[in-house]
């Protein structure tokens, strides 16, 4: 197929704002469903897990292929919900464009913010769908204004609303100056095309004045035009919206209601229109493995093949199927790829491309192209695939620390096995989510992004994998850390098999600003020092850091200098100096005063503005700090933060002060000391 007919584009939004209906939407208007699914009743095509359509959210991200005007479209629909935001970080990572959906009543939300952050990392192409304008309360200018202001984009629509909230009738292009209506009979799929209604006119030509001006910006060709008072062609506008689109300088809105079937062929045409195929998006960057250096990777298919696994779901039949998007070259059925990341071989034995929870088998994907393999046994998110004789890693993706943990026990001991083998496939779907054994309690701990993450993976163990298995109550995931700065040495010696082994060290530690990890530097002199024991002394301490100082938890924000070794070269051994480099660390961090460092959130809390009062009060009661308020038209946003260990419970509190009207998000923001 050729490239430039091919769209990636993914469909974010903050929880609630309508992208699964509008998903929906695209999937029977393209052909690909014969009847809409709707989320409110439990149907949606998208979200096909058991879990996703009991709590009417989206869990994970489903990929699918669809049809439209002769192009093939894949499209990934990703969680809103800021528990599943790794979801969203790894869909971004492949897509070419996305389309941000964003409710007319409630205007950019606090997650939306978090994904146009998330976007902007990966340098995202974006157009925006302005949703459910049928709603009381709907505002389009204010919408607009809000991703200006909220957001720091350009704006540019290219539809506007014909009334709104219970009297929005259908949309007018400000391209081809008309008036777009759809039909109730069948579900939309029929449209009218009529004149401008008299009462809009004005408006109308205001609205595409504002659309030439920010234009023309960006083309001397189109300003030429205007002076002149010469008729702009469409087509050239397009051209130019589409260019400045893929710089990230414009952003095109289109609005509509998906529940009312009203804009979305319109949305699906400018995704044609103004989204980025494969071939027009800049390279992206990769370490070419045997130089080590940063090297760009242009689109092309007759390159070695190279493609990225950006999500794992493990299915009883077929086992692992590895999503994979590919950059390079084409993939074969039936061939051998190199694990890049893994450095192991792999073979591919079906390739399957996937229309949500249906599945297609294919022969190849070719460079641009995102689908399923079945057969690699290795692989794990965010792992590079390609050919042995070109190895090229790509840039990898980052994902949040968990910071609740939850302890588990199988209800019997042949449970155990069953248990462990389940967390051991669910850790390989989500990279959020780790399992250990606490060597203290001896109990088995599986930490997550939050409390509804949590309680969704273990609902998974017990519904679908059929493991009956008791929870505990969450935990929050401490660190360790200094307060000041100290230096000791310590030295060891000890007679094993005859042969004295002994070795000596002298240390720094000093504490680091919130966020800043662990550090390891290295500044003895290392004259006639055997490099393996270098190597052993750093193993030595970068272990101690996993088995902390005080309380057995990991340690954060210290960095620690290396100022002197001593070294005996008939005595020296590798156990000596790694038994001796944590030695020393304990004793060392043990004299810099430790502290316990809990996770502190950043909380967004919305509220009618009547409960604003109930709302801070809740917050400084858990020891949280609220560090300003927004005004909104029908609420307020209250930006704070505060200890994790005090928010668990909140949403119920949260709700009881306000009548059921408040919600709120939160997500990690830093560690700091506990003073409680």
């Amino acid at each position: 197929m050729n490239e430039k007919m091919t769209r990636n584009i993914g469909i974010m939004a903050h929880i609630d704002a309508g992208k699964t209906t509008t998903t929906e939407r695209i999937l029977f208007y393209t052909g690909e469903n014969h009847r809409i699914g709707e989320v409110d009743n439990g149907e949606a095509t998208m979200d096909f897990l058991e879990q996703e359509q009991d709590r009417g959210i989206t869990i994970a991200s489903a990929a699918t292929t669809c049809y439209w005007k002769e192009h093939q479209i894949n499209i990934i629909d990703t969680p809103g919900h800021v528990d599943f935001t790794a979801e969203v970080e790894r869909s971004l990572r492949v897509l070419d464009g996305a389309v941000m959906v964003v409710c007319a009543v409630g205007g950019v939300e606090p997650q939306t913010e978090t994904v146009w952050r998330q976007a902007d990392t990966y340098r995202v192409p974006r157009i925006a769908f302005i949703n459910k304008m049928d709603r009381l309360g709907a505002n389009f200018e204010e919408a607009v204004n809000e991703l200006k202001i909220k957001l720091g984009a350009n704006p540019i629509p290219v539809f506007l609303p014909v009334g709104s909230e219970g009297n929005f009738s259908g949309i007018i292009n400000l391209l081809t100056k008309k008036y777009l209506v759809f039909s109730n009979e069948d579900q939309g799929k029929t449209i009218e095309e009529l004149e401008i209604p008299s009462s809009m006119q004005s408006e109308v030509a205001s609205w595409y004045e504002r659309l030439i001006d920010s234009v023309s910006s960006f083309s001397d060709e189109i300003t030429e035009l205007y002076f002149d008072g010469k008729e702009i062609d469409a087509a050239l506008i397009k051209q130019t919206l589409k260019k400045a689109t893929i710089e990230r300088m414009a952003l095109p809105v289109f609005v509509g209601s998906s529940l009312k079937d009203i804009g979305v062929q319109a949305l699906l045409d400018g995704v044609i229109d103004y989204l980025p195929s494969p071939s027009e998006v800049p390279p992206i960057m990769g370490i070419h493995l045997k130089t080590e250096k940063q090297v760009e990777v242009p689109y092309s298919k007759d390159k070695p093949p190279l493609a990225l696994i950006f999500k794992i779901q493990v299915d009883r039949e077929a086992g692992a199927m590895d999503f994979v998007r590919v950059y390079n070259g084409v993939i074969r059925k039936g061939t051998s790829l190199m694990n890049i990341t893994k450095k192991k071989r792999e073979r591919v034995n079906r390739i399957l491309r996937m229309h949500a929870n249906r599945a297609e088998e294919v022969n190849e994907l070719e460079a641009g192209d995102i689908g399923v393999i079945i057969g690699f046994k290795e692989g794990r998110t965010g792992d590079t695939i390609g050919s042995e004789g070109a190895q090229i890693l790509l840039e990898q993706m980052h994902f949040p620390i968990p910071v609740i943990s939850v302890a588990i026990e199988p209800n019997t001991l042949s449970d155990g096995d069953k248990l462990r083998a389940a967390l051991s496939l669910l850790a390989q779907e989500d990279p959020t989510f780790t399992y250990r054994d606490d060597e203290e309690t001896g109990q088995l701990v599986i930490s997550g992004m939050g409390e509804l993450h949590l309680d969704v993976l273990v609902t998974r163990l017990t519904k679908e994998m059929k493991i009956q298995a008791r929870v505990g109550k969450p935990q929050v995931t401490y660190r360790e850390s200094i307060s000041k700065v100290a230096s000791g040495s310590e030295t060891f010696s000890k007679v094993l098999a005859g042969k004295e082994n002994a070795a000596g060290l002298s240390i720094t530690v000093k504490p680091l600003p919130s966020g800043s990890g662990t550090k390891y530097r290295q500044s003895a002199k290392v004259r006639g020092i055997d490099e393996i024991y270098l190597e052993a002394v750093k193993r030595g301490i970068t272990n101690a850091f996993k088995g902390g100082i005080q309380f057995g938890y990991e340690v954060c924000d210290l960095e620690v200098e290396v100022t002197e070794i001593v070294f005996h070269e008939l005595t020296a051994s590798e156990f000596a100096f790694e038994a001796c480099a944590a030695m020393c660390f304990d004793k060392v961090a043990q004299a810099a005063q430790p502290v316990l460092m809990e996770p502190v959130m950043k909380v967004t809390v919305v509220v009618p503005s009547q409960y604003v009062g109930e709302a801070i009060s809740s917050i400084t009661s858990r020891g949280g700090l609220v560090n300003s308020i927004e005004s909104r038209t029908a609420s307020e946003h209250i930006h704070a933060q505060a200890p994790l260990s005090q928010l668990f419970g909140y949403s119920t509190v949260l709700r009881s002060a306000t009548q059921g009207r408040g919600t709120f998000v939160m997500e990690f923001d830093h560690y700091e000391a506990k003073t409680r």
